[in-house]
């Protein structure tokens, strides 16, 4: 018995069309809701893709992820099958935590062996569970924001919730101590490379994970010339994550366009970007004139989808 996120972890592949698809990680019961409106503002032949990402306690002593430190994209792709996490549990230890902001951490988990890397697919996720937190395991599925070019390790920028169970245990570990990973045939997504013309990404909060995993493969080919798009919902602009990541991948990138959308900014700010959530509006305005041959990436809290 374990304690599973609500919705179920994983879901099939939903047919909307002949030629749209919906892929579900987490909330299949939103697609009766969202789906129709957001299809209907969608060309022909555009599939929708929804990946995973990590499910807030005030901290201090902030630390941004910084660009130096994540470095230019790097194509480092695997196909499905290689990582180093199979169909049973294993342990990882904690070999170092930062503080990204007020509610976000960076975790980096060791691997046993130090000369290999992770092995995840493009896109792909794992499942973490602990045992560690009440009467019955706690599992969680995460999608790392560190490449297969590292080797011995891996990264997870996870999202502290006040009521979160394994993102507070998490955020409460100390170096040494370990969470069980597991990789299964549901958490292998929609794989690299995409072909696709224009990707745009939906995403919220912690939903960054995953668009950062498919943006080191896309901008870190050099051949690949698709453009992207992401619209990307915060609550702040101390809430945005990655930002100066993103900032410097759009400034090396002219094929990458990022625009912030703030629901919770303080009026009177220094903001001058948009503001409210994204909506049908904003989806039109970036979404279209690539004649159909695109594809959405959605990943964010429930109220995201319900937003749209």
């Amino acid at each position: 018995k374990a304690h599973l996120p609500e919705p179920p972890l994983a879901s099939p592949l939903v047919p909307l069309s002949l030629t749209m698809a919906f892929i579900t990680t987490f909330t299949p019961s939103l697609s009766s809701s969202v789906l129709p409106r957001l299809s209907s503002l969608l060309p022909s032949r555009t599939p929708l893709l929804r990946a995973a990402a990590s499910p807030r306690l005030p901290s201090l002593r902030p630390l941004a992820m910084s660009a130096d430190a994540v470095g230019p994209p790097v194509a480092a792709v695997l196909p499905a099958g290689h990582c180093v996490f199979g169909e049973e549990w294993a342990p990882a230890p904690l070999l170092e935590k930062k503080q990204l902001n007020h509610d976000t951490i960076l975790l980096s988990f060791g691997l046993a062996e130090k000369d290999k890397p992770l092995g995840l697919p493009t896109c792909g996720c794992m499942l973490a569970k602990s045992d560690e937190i009440g009467d019955e395991p706690v599992i969680r599925p995460y999608t790392p924001v560190s490449t297969n070019a590292m080797v011995g390790k891996f990264d997870l920028m996870v999202k502290v919730y006040p009521d979160g169970k394994m993102s507070g245990f998490m955020d409460k570990m100390e170096p040494g101590q370990t969470v069980d990973f597991k990789h299964i045939k549901p958490n292998v997504k929609i794989q690299y490379p995409f072909n696709k013309k224009h990707i745009v990404m939906l995403v919220g909060g912690t939903g960054i994970t995953p668009m950062i995993q498919a943006l080191h493969a896309i901008l870190g080919t050099e051949s690949d010339s698709t453009k992207v798009t992401v619209l990307y919902g915060s609550k702040t602009e101390a809430d945005i994550l990655a930002k100066d990541v993103l900032d410097a991948w759009e400034a090396s990138h002219p094929q990458l366009d990022v625009v912030h959308v703030l629901s919770n900014e303080p009026e009177g700010s220094a903001w001058a970007g948009k503001r409210g959530f994204i909506g049908a509006d904003l989806i039109k305005e970036v979404a279209f004139g690539t004649d159909g041959d695109g594809i959405f990436f959605v990943c964010g809290p429930p109220p995201m989808y319900n937003a749209l």
